[in-house]
């Protein structure tokens, strides 16, 4: 056999080995499996009702009404807190006025029934939270879900739920409001109307290891 026939023979199985070898680099065993993940966020849904509060007309220095309103939480996720805006309007029939409507309209807020685990009797201002005017008021965003209560219900351990809104759950809200009869000339008001929106804003808790 020619050099030339040899030296060809030697390339083609030297290149048929490496062939060889590339190949068996692909013959392990394998097995594959599939991961299939999803992220889902939770809702806040809190609900107001009756969504007004209050409707009332023909006031009077001295008069006090007290209303009573559920604040529902209809989401997923539990509620930490819920802030309570105030804002007004103060329509002036005669246009004589010299002094603010909301500074004579006074706010109670009475016990909140889940909270405390005593309910609320007409009458009894033992069960007053905090009081203030809507002209104060309108500066301060107090915390509506936050559990206070009055001394005596912590007295005798009525102390309810804590403080925000559990998925599902509900707070019964009690408040009066009140025509301050500040013993003085208070003709200004005579006509005169307040328009009250009152917002609701929930906030969630914090997030947490999952």
């Amino acid at each position: 056999m020619s050099i030339k026939k040899k030296l060809g023979m030697g390339i083609a199985a030297a290149a048929l080995g490496i062939s060889l070898v590339g190949g068996g680099t692909w013959a392990y065993f394998s097995d594959t499996e599939v991961s299939n993940n999803s992220f889902a966020a939770g809702t806040l849904d809190l609900a107001v009702n009756p969504s007004v509060v209050i409707d009332v007309d023909n006031l009077k220095p001295g008069d006090t009404m007290v209303r009573e309103f559920v604040l529902e939480n209809n989401g997923s996720l539990d509620i930490s807190s819920i802030d309570l805006a105030t804002a007004y309007n103060v329509i002036d029939a005669k246009g004589d006025n010299v002094d603010d409507f909301g500074k004579h309209i006074k706010v109670l807020f009475l016990e909140n029934a889940d909270k405390t685990g005593d309910g609320w009797v007409i009458g009894d201002y033992n069960d007053v939270i905090s009081e203030t005017t809507l002209y104060d008021l309108q500066n301060m965003t107090p915390d509506a879900s936050e559990n206070l209560q009055h001394w005596i219900t912590w007295l005798f351990g009525l102390n309810g739920e804590g403080s925000g809104l559990a998925a599902g759950t509900s707070d019964q809200m009690y408040v009066a409001f009140e025509f301050v009869d500040n013993d003085a000339d208070q003709n200004e008001f005579q006509g005169d109307s307040l328009e009250l929106e009152w917002t609701f804003t929930a906030h969630q808790t914090e997030g947490e290891l999952r």
